[in-house]
């Protein structure tokens, strides 16, 4: 099983990921979703936790993605970057949603004066449009001069407006999982039908509508 089907499995065993279509999940923007994924609840478990962090790493070196710093956007991703950048003996900052309202108005935090101009590796825990996770981008690049080698998450959700946003923002991109691979692994452990796997698919094309058209 390759790392991205496994980390699939145990994102589904943990209950981290969950499918569901009667009743549908429903999103803080209102949107009706056969999914749902907390990847916080990952950290408490060492074993899959591992997994993960290999899982950064193989993709790293496939890549070829050379960095100075690991950065965790806030809050979900923190401990990811804390874990990888322990592993790998790298510096690390975070990236708050938006710049404090008080004292310096940081954006960054940990050294940026220190690591100014370093090349930043930037983690998240899930790609849903992208959005969030180039907001973090161009803070470091504002606040650090840096260069930013790349984004990448734990899963995605796969949607075109993901792919749109980065491809518009120039920033690379990567994920250690997605959504296809997951329902595979999913049938394949008996977790849910086939058939269940036909009717969620296509919530990744157009989320907005999938729901009305069951």
């Amino acid at each position: 099983m390759s790392y991205k089907e496994q980390i699939a499995a145990n994102l589904l065993e943990k209950g981290a990921v969950r499918i569901s279509v009667e009743p549908p999940f429903t999103w803080t923007s209102g949107i009706k979703s056969p999914i749902y994924c907390d990847n916080r609840q990952m950290i408490s478990h060492f074993e899959e936790r591992d997994i993960i962090l290999r899982g950064f790493e193989d993709r790293l070196n496939e890549l070829g993605w050379e960095f100075d710093v690991v950065g965790g956007t806030a809050t979900a991703a923190i401990p990811w970057a804390a874990f990888l950048a322990e592993r790998m003996h790298k510096p690390m900052i975070y990236i708050r949603p938006e710049p404090k309202g008080h004292g310096a108005g940081k954006q960054v935090e940990g050294d940026p004066e220190f690591l100014k101009g370093k090349k930043v590796l930037i983690l998240e825990d899930l790609f849903s449009t992208g959005g969030s996770s180039i907001k973090s981008a161009q803070a470091v690049e504002k606040e650090m001069d840096s260069e930013i080698v790349g984004i990448m998450s734990i899963f995605t959700y796969g949607f075109e407006t993901c792919k749109k946003n980065f491809e518009e923002s120039g920033y690379k991109y990567d994920s250690l999982s997605d959504f296809e691979t997951l329902l595979t692994v999913g049938v394949e452990k008996g977790m849910f039908t086939e058939e269940d796997k036909q009717i969620v698919m296509p919530f990744a094309a157009d989320p907005k509508t999938w729901f009305d058209n069951l």
